[in-house]
């Protein structure tokens, strides 16, 4: 069967390099859907893929790309999602993580100018969240649409993905953001450190928030020495002071505040820094949100602040001429300013 299936594949990949888009997708569709109604979904998955692999790089020419971001999608709702094919996140689920590797080499073949690409990753992270033990869709997955999209300079939609990604994502969102961060105001450094930051804790995730602030912070200070970046250390944690920029002073006291559990320590701290974040305006409902989630500390409220962050601050898309844009929030006060005094280190 294997040898027959490479023989359709080979043949077709022939017509594509002849130009015969149009032709060869529509017999690959066929036979495909062949195999599917005769339920050999692993054979309709090869045929698919070789396809939509050969029609993706040939381009946009024809529509050829079309029809391979048509394919791909018909891999995902045809075969994985018919077939109920899942996966289970263990180390031993080697035929998820098969499946898994195959959705996501797919999805590098896509031309970034392919407009079914958006589709072929709503279809791939559905099918996990469908067949998978996470609701909200693989973190692998995640990861890979997420680096994509960062690869190519996406940064709204990259932030969707990475948020909810691997550990490693922690370091493309911070990188992205970092570079973004480099084609604006030098004092906005904080609001595009929040980007990464706010939605890992919103998430619960501690470990992401820390790691994507460390990366951001890092490279913010070998890129600008001029900043006057202090170290302060003490017995149980080391931090770095900006003394012109209090806001990334905010957000490195506050990620250490959660890991001490203190609503006092956080109460003083939000209160020391009020002037500042009013002046950001973009603030106040993720920092609500993270009082109740991690200290208990209840904010009456309409809506669900989780949701209004995540779409208004991070999300915001893209005007209508399509144009990204600079991250909302009036301009940073540029005081000179260190954490509270009175909140020690350790």
């Amino acid at each position: 069967m294997t040898s027959r299936i490479d023989k359709t594949i080979a043949r077709q990949r022939e017509k594509i390099a002849s130009g015969a888009y149009y032709e060869a997708h529509q017999q690959l569709r066929v036979i495909a859907a062949r195999y599917i109604k005769q339920s050999n979904y692993e054979a309709a998955a090869e045929i698919l893929v070789g396809g939509a692999t050969a029609l993706l790089r040939a381009g946009s020419q024809q529509g050829a790309s079309a029809s391979g971001g048509d394919l791909a999608i018909m891999l995902v709702d045809e075969v994985y999602t018919k077939a109920g094919w899942g996966i289970t996140g263990g180390d031993d689920d080697a035929e998820g993580r098969a499946r898994k590797k195959r959705l996501i080499e797919l999805l590098r073949e896509f031309p970034s100018e392919e407009p079914t690409r958006k589709r072929f990753i709503q279809e791939m992270i559905g099918w996990s969240g469908r067949f998978g033990p996470v609701e909200r869709g693989d973190a692998e997955l995640h990861h890979g649409a997420g680096s994509v999209y960062a690869e190519d300079n996406e940064p709204y939609d990259a932030e969707k993905h990475l948020i909810l990604g691997t550990s490693e994502s922690a370091e493309t969102l911070a990188k992205l953001e970092y570079e973004w961060y480099t084609n604006d105001e030098p004092h906005t450094a904080a609001i595009y450190a929040s980007r990464a930051v706010f939605p890992y804790l919103l998430i619960g995730n501690l470990r992401n928030a820390n790691k994507a602030f460390l990366i951001f912070t890092s490279r913010l200070s070998s890129s600008n020495v001029s900043l006057g970046v202090q170290e302060v250390s003490s017995a149980s944690s080391d931090v770095r002071v900006f003394p012109s920029l209090p806001l990334l002073n905010f957000i490195s006291m506050l990620l250490l505040t959660i890991q001490r559990g203190s609503a006092d320590l956080f109460k003083q701290l939000t209160a020391h820094y009020a002037s500042q974040i009013q002046e950001v305006g973009i603030w106040d409902d993720a920092l609500s949100q993270i009082g109740e989630q991690y200290f208990a500390i209840k904010v009456p409220r309409q809506g669900n602040p989780l949701l209004d962050m995540m779409g208004s601050m991070l999300f915001g898309g893209q005007n209508q001429g399509g144009s990204r844009r600079t991250p909302q929030g009036r301009s940073q006060s540029k005081t000179v300013e260190a954490p509270p005094a009175s909140m020690e280190l350790d």
